[in-house]
């Protein structure tokens, strides 16, 4: 039974503002121990309901936050910037089953730091319509792997939200969104517990694998809203990528696969296009 976590960590325990999951900050080497700690509780979880493999891939940022030192010796860590398949590296391994850890809810949405691959710029991002936070976007590449999401850890309004794309997994709430940067945080042996009992339920009720889901007919149609009247352009720069208003640009392509690489792209296109001041 293998196992793939991907772990984000806005979503984690304790952390609430920029500063606490920022690299360099002093709060962020405070809080890799809160992340470390919740996906350790995860894995403890998983090997409880039998996972005989569980690979970490990490998610955040520059994708080097995890403490490897604090590990779980029953997993392994897949670390390291410019992952072909970012947050989802490792989803072609052939695991069993996915979880998200650390996750939250999507930019233009209510939650603890909220957004959607950027801190700010980008205020909505559309698939097929819906509104898309990071952990959608993922779920519908696993679903095309046929991976079924078994565990989601967040805010109260993140699991909230993953009942429509992730309806089968179990969810643990560790800490309840106030707003945007604060939140009523559960004490880390609290949550850590929920998770580990969320993760050895979700992977205990593993459905039978119907193997990978054939993308829509239509492909994968994303939307996506930028902040200021400049970043539209940028974007338009991917061929395939039409500006549909001032903010706003569309594009459309047959598979998830293919999509989430497009939407990877465009966020370096538009970031590149940010200026300090006035973004």
């Amino acid at each position: 039974m293998k196992v793939l976590i991907s772990a984000d960590m806005e979503g984690v325990t304790g952390v609430t503002f920029p500063d606490d999951c920022e690299p360099g900050h002093a709060r962020w080497e405070y809080n890799r121990r809160f992340l470390t700690a919740d996906v350790n509780a995860a894995i403890a979880g998983f090997a409880a309901a039998g996972a005989t493999e569980i690979l970490v891939n990490e998610a955040h940022a520059d994708q080097r936050n995890l403490l490897l030192d604090r590990l779980d010796t029953r997993a392994t860590l897949l670390i390291g910037t410019h992952k072909p398949l970012g947050m989802m590296e490792g989803i072609d391994r052939s695991p069993d089953a996915v979880a998200f850890v650390g996750y939250h809810t999507g930019a233009g949405q209510p939650g603890v730091l909220a957004h959607t691959y950027l801190p700010n710029t980008i205020t909505a991002v559309r698939i097929n319509g819906e509104p898309a936070s990071e952990g959608r976007m993922n779920a519908l590449l696993a679903d095309e792997y046929g991976v079924p999401v078994v565990l989601v850890t967040g805010d109260d309004l993140c699991c909230e939200d993953a009942r429509d794309w992730a309806p089968h997994a179990a969810h643990a709430v560790v800490k309840t969104c106030v707003d945007r940067y604060s939140a009523i945080c559960l004490p880390p042996e609290v949550s850590a517990a929920r998770i580990t009992e969320a993760a050895r339920e979700g992977l205990a009720a593993l459905p039978a694998s119907g193997g990978p889901t054939a993308p829509p007919a239509e492909g994968y149609t994303y939307e996506v809203s930028f902040d200021a009247a400049h970043l539209a352009p940028a974007a338009s720069y991917i061929p395939g990528v039409v500006q549909t208003d001032p903010l706003t640009v569309r594009f459309t392509l047959p598979t998830m696969y293919e999509a989430i690489r497009c939407f990877r792209a465009l966020t370096r296109v538009v970031t590149s296009a940010v200026e300090n001041c006035y973004g």
